[in-house]
């Protein structure tokens, strides 16, 4: 993921382990003001990227698990999403929407690399030509460009990148085992050379702490390509 030596010391390895998961639907439904989509869906519960600043940390401990390092490393995985989402697509009483592909946690962590949910999950939406928004921090999402950058050419897909410090000391504190910055700006530059449209999010902004890197990291993202 971009890392060396010259980065220092790595973050403790974690032994991963994933919980299937069986839910009755795969989308949710919500009616929040606040937000400009009505509906997610979720591969994964828990991350392994560890970022400290994470808001889905709580979700683990309404399991009676640590809201720490339980997060990082017992991730709930949900292998019938694909199946589920093509029976709730078929319905007649679905009518559709911009689904958001995350917003709880990434959907392209490491244990995507195997598991390829995601990936089920886009061939599905693909093959019904159903809009889609991908929100990650991992260059993995380049894995499946095959995917994504003929429904972008149709308007039915684009792709948000998170970014939060260009200083890698300070990204590798914040997000011990995401990627680091730059393999993120690459992944935005490919993305926009195969006419995906690209959104940068710089969340969270920490007073005194990333802050003053606002204006360097929209430059760098515009440089990239994102929108």
């Amino acid at each position: 993921d971009g890392w060396n030596s010259e980065d220092g010391a790595p973050p403790p390895p974690l032994r991963t382990e994933t919980i299937v998961e069986r839910p009755k639907t795969i989308i949710t439904f919500n009616t929040s003001p606040d937000i400009s989509f009505d509906r997610t869906i979720n591969p994964y519960k828990g991350c392994e990227h560890g970022c400290i600043y994470c808001f889905a940390r709580p979700n683990h401990a309404y399991r009676g698990l640590s809201a720490g390092i339980d997060f990082e490393s017992k991730i709930f995985v949900k292998p019938g999403a694909a199946s589920l989402l093509e029976k709730e697509l078929a319905k007649k009483s679905y009518k559709p929407g911009l689904i958001m592909l995350a917003g709880d946690t990434d959907i392209y962590q490491p244990v995507e690399r195997d598991l390829k949910i995601t990936r089920s999950i886009l061939e599905v939406l693909a093959a019904c030509n159903h809009p889609v928004a991908l929100i990650t921090k991992s260059a993995l999402v380049l894995r499946d460009l095959d995917l994504i950058a003929p429904m972008a050419a149709k308007g039915l897909a684009s792709v948000a990148l998170s970014v939060t410090s260009l200083d890698r000391k300070l990204s590798r504190a914040m997000e011990p085992r995401a990627p680091t910055p730059q393999k993120r700006f690459e992944a935005m530059r490919v993305l926009t050379s195969e006419g995906v449209p690209v959104t940068a999010m710089t969340a969270p902004i920490i007073p005194a702490l990333n802050d003053p890197e606002m204006e360097a990291l929209l430059e760098a993202s515009a440089e990239a390509g994102a929108k």
